[in-house]
């Protein structure tokens, strides 16, 4: 079996020079070869059958630095993956959206709280849902277009990850612990096949303070990944997860690769791999897309 290390940096501040991309390759098995999949941002360096290790990745985090890089070891064959499953609030935006509603209400100090402790794990996902969208009771359901279009922006990178997965024959879903309120207009505008998420309930253009049950939490996003692979008849090993918080750690530890994206510390280290530097072109890299193969219409 063939394995790849890939080296990603920021498209907007390139940090992967031919020096630090030369000492790599140096620490690496002497017959490694090198591809540049952006010159100054991502390039593979292939290490044959050259299996990684604790000491490989001891080497490159060495040789790395302080050096805003992320890496990722993995074989080559089944990298390009024919599924994406993703989460939406800060990861495909780079908001929270019921913190920015409850902004409108001015307790998105109170309400941000609560989410990050759900997002890392500290509380559960389903009763801190119920709580947050308690306080949001008598909010005019205008307010949520308003907080879109004024508030809400997506993560760079993201269009161009789906609308390149879809042109090579990919199925890209965006499931949500948030609200279709929100993931209906997201998914449309990044260009997602399909988005699953919860229901605000409302009741005389006001949020009556009570979402539907059930709760789409952990476990539907996890459900919702394995009904995919086998409806569309294909491996959890074709799949790729992306999210950042808790709630998203089961289906990104089901798919074949999981992503943690700029998430909590607990995502991180149970991901298959972390970006904390790139934005999400980074998961176009790690399957072996060059720049000039990406879709950015």
């Amino acid at each position: 079996m063939s394995f790849v290390v890939t080296l990603l940096s920021n498209p907007a501040n390139p940090a992967l020079t031919d020096e630090l991309l030369q000492a790599v390759a140096a620490a690496l098995p002497a017959t490694s070869t090198t591809k540049i999949l952006d010159a100054g941002i991502a390039a593979d360096i292939f290490l044959g059958d050259q299996a990684p290790t604790q000491e490989l990745r001891a080497k490159i985090l060495q040789v790395l630095g302080i050096a805003p890089i992320d890496f990722h070891i993995q074989p080559v064959a089944g990298r390009r993956k024919s599924l994406l499953i993703a989460d939406m609030d800060s990861t495909m935006i780079q908001q929270e959206c019921i913190d920015e509603l409850a902004a409108e209400l001015g307790l998105k100090a109170k309400i941000a709280a609560i989410t990050e402790s759900a997002m890392r794990g500290e509380i559960a996902f389903e009763p801190a849902l119920e709580q947050r969208v308690a306080l949001l009771s008598g909010l005019p359901t205008s307010i949520i277009a308003k907080t879109i279009k004024e508030r809400i922006t997506l993560t760079p990178g993201g269009r161009t990850l789906v609308q390149t997965m879809r042109a090579n024959g990919a199925y890209t879903a965006l499931v949500s612990g948030g609200f279709t309120v929100f993931t209906n207009e997201i998914a449309e505008h990044i260009g997602f096949h399909e988005n699953k998420a919860n229901i605000l309930l409302e009741a005389d253009g006001e949020l009556t303070g009570k979402v539907q049950m059930p709760i789409l939490g952990q476990a539907a996003k996890q459900q919702r990944l394995e009904e995919l692979v086998s409806q569309k008849d294909i491996a959890l090993e074709a799949a790729l997860a992306v999210g950042d918080g808790a709630n998203d750690l089961s289906m990104i530890k089901a798919a074949g690769l999981g992503v943690a994206y700029h998430a909590k510390p607990m995502v991180a280290a149970e991901a298959d791999t972390a970006i904390n530097h790139g934005d999400l072109t980074a998961l176009l890299y790690l399957q072996g897309y060059s720049r000039a193969e990406f879709i950015d219409n």
